[in-house]
């Protein structure tokens, strides 16, 4: 069997990024302004500032400002929508992103509902869901987005192939299983009420692991030249498939770190600068 290919999200992100450099460059000359990205952090969770930070770092890199607005963990769910509303209402701002997950007392999707659909660049919004799997221009989720860019890119057939997402979240497992039925995939959604997973997983020319549970999949559920999507980031750099075992018996694979992770933060660039130059052209400018 051949070496199994690498799908290098770090470099994938790296191209992507200077890319987007450049349209901000257009964007701001038509404009005279920068777009921003506003992030909206509840509460003090270590990861969650972590994430806000690269995703500020990033803004950077491709020449967008990054608003960042911490609330208390003590914010209420009105008190997070006017906020929301705020920024809906700001004509700088071109995309929001409210950091999840939030303090247990707010309603979460209450507030991703909040966002306006032309500022959804994390694609949250029930209606941005609705509207991306019916095929409608949308903004979408953002890891699922980074998934199948990686999968477009590197040239991964996915017409008429059998597909198993393992993970049901709103904002993974649900859209990504979506785009790829949109794709023309054959989508099995597993979860853990799955009977005989490891069965259905054998079954698949594709499989996403996203189910937050580290080296979950194991190689001997994985069927020989399958291609391996790692969405899963445990702590200690652990994936949530075995890729140790699991990597040689596949055809292509994302590794962990460096696959799926860099890609969803420029998804989320991505589609803040496709907000900015809807506004500033009236389209996209891909």
């Amino acid at each position: 069997m051949a070496e199994p290919f690498v799908l290098d999200g770090k470099a994938l992100a790296k191209k992507m990024e200077a890319e987007l450099a450049e349209r901000a460059k257009k964007v701001i000359a038509k404009t005279g302004r920068v777009p921003v990205l506003a992030t909206i952090l509840v509460g003090d969770n270590p990861a969650s500032v972590t994430y806000v930070r690269m995703k500020g770092n990033a803004c950077k890199r491709v020449g967008i400002d990054s608003r960042k607005v911490e609330l208390s963990g003590e914010t209420t769910t009105e008190e997070l929508i006017r906020v929301i509303e705020a920024l809906n209402a700001d004509d700088d701002v071109c995309g929001i992103l409210l950091q999840h997950p939030v303090p247990a007392q707010i309603d979460e999707q209450a507030c991703f509902n909040a966002i306006a659909l032309e500022k959804d660049v994390d694609g949250v919004n029930t209606a941005s869901f609705g509207a991306m799997t019916m095929h409608l221009d949308a903004y979408k989720s953002a890891t699922p987005l980074s998934i199948m860019s990686i999968l477009e890119y590197y040239g991964i057939e996915i017409a008429g192939k059998e597909a198993v997402v393992i993970g049901r979240s709103p904002i993974l497992g649900k859209p990504v299983a979506m785009l790829l039925l949109n794709a023309d995939a054959t989508v099995t959604i597993c979860h853990s009420r799955t009977k005989n997973l490891p069965e259905i997983v054998r079954r698949a020319d594709i499989v996403v692991a996203a189910v937050g549970k580290p080296k979950f999949v194991k190689a001997e559920w994985v069927k020989d030249g399958a291609v391996l999507v790692d969405a899963g980031y445990n702590p200690g750099n652990i994936g949530d498939i075995d890729l140790e075992q699991a990597a040689p018996k596949s055809s292509a694979y994302t590794p962990v770190p460096g696959g799926v992770g860099p890609m969803t933060i420029v998804s989320l660039m991505r589609q803040t600068i496709q907000s900015a130059e809807k506004k500033a052209f009236g389209t996209i400018c891909e």
